[in-house]
């Protein structure tokens, strides 16, 4: 399906205060997953597609699966993108066609750079536990890595960064001194935020990226404004700190990089620059081309591509603007 945003952005109260005024509140919509995973989409929307180069973020749980069969994502393709899977409960199997098969646990990292082409599935083990909650991202590859070999890296330890009551895990990028060992082509960040206690707290940012910041679990309280699960709150760029209060207990989700200059095309599970390039690549999906190969250890068959739409693929800016 195309990614496309239907639900208005949510500004500013009137007469609250803002040290950004390109601040904003994005609420998501819910998106089936396979049968049984609904996935809170937040980026992209109709206001504001990226974040850096994180062009995709969806939020799922916490849901019951003692009973259910959890994530069951048949394999299916990638090109122009890294996935970025980060887990607060429960255990998904990664299997793909570099012949990777990773379980992934909560604290630890999975990020697959499809480059040109690679596919994978993404399901529950068969005895896991009884919750599953977390956040699958997606990072828009720049020239030359988007053209460039595919590749799969588990981190089974992430460094943490301490600020008051606040206690992050970097996932990619820095933050003070913790630098996480995952490979990015563009400078990015994202940090896991676990409060710890109810006093306001200061995370350190940079002049020249752009940020956006969600609850995965409980609340806070950023610029006057309330962050609940289910709203991306932007923050734009210029920023040296961030102060904010939130719940003890709660899980929030730092996501910030240099803003993505280059204009994308995203479709289903591609990303790409120009209506011919996705549907070349759908075209190789549906052939089964050597492109992305086979999926190792799973015996499903390949997820069908759907239709492409009757009009031509419109190429975007970060801002949600057409190009050609």
């Amino acid at each position: 399906m195309e990614r496309t945003e239907t639900m208005p952005a949510l500004t500013r109260p009137a007469g609250t205060a803002a040290t950004d005024p390109g601040s904003v509140l994005l609420p998501g919509h819910d998106v089936p997953l396979g049968r049984w995973t609904t996935v809170r989409r937040l980026l992209p929307q109709r206001q504001r597609r990226m974040v850096g180069a994180w062009c995709f973020v969806d939020h799922f749980g916490p849901d019951d699966v003692a009973e259910r069969p959890g994530m069951t994502v048949p394999p299916h393709p990638h090109t122009g993108l890294q996935t970025v899977t980060w887990l607060l409960d429960g255990e998904i199997i990664h299997r793909d066609s570099l012949g990777n098969v990773q379980p992934i646990r909560p604290g630890q990292l999975n990020v697959m750079t499809s480059g040109y082409g690679i596919a994978h599935s993404e399901r529950s083990p068969a005895t896991r536990p009884p919750v599953m909650h977390g956040v699958q991202l997606w990072v828009a590859l720049p020239d030359p890595a988007r053209a460039g070999a595919a590749d799969f890296a588990h981190h089974a330890d992430l460094p943490t960064w301490q600020g008051g009551d606040l206690v992050g895990t970097v996932l990619v990028g820095e933050l003070g001194d913790a630098r996480s060992p995952a490979v990015v082509h563009t400078p990015l960040v994202g940090v896991d935020l676990a409060v710890g206690g109810p006093r306001p707290a200061t995370v350190p940012l940079r002049h020249d990226f752009e940020y956006g910041l969600l609850a995965m679990s409980g609340s806070a309280e950023v610029d006057g404004m309330t962050l609940e699960v289910g709203v991306l709150l932007y923050l734009g760029a210029g920023r040296t700190e961030l102060t904010l209060r939130a719940e003890p207990g709660s899980r929030l989700l730092l996501l910030g990089g240099v803003p993505f200059e280059e204009p994308l095309v995203m479709w289903w599970n591609f990303v790409g620059r120009s209506h011919e390039e996705v549907a070349a690549a759908r075209q190789d999906w549906a052939a089964g081309s050597d492109r992305f190969g086979a999926v190792a250890d799973d015996p499903a068959p390949p997820l069908p591509a759907p239709a492409l739409p009757t009009t031509r693929l419109k190429v975007r800016d970060r801002h949600g603007g057409t190009r050609g």
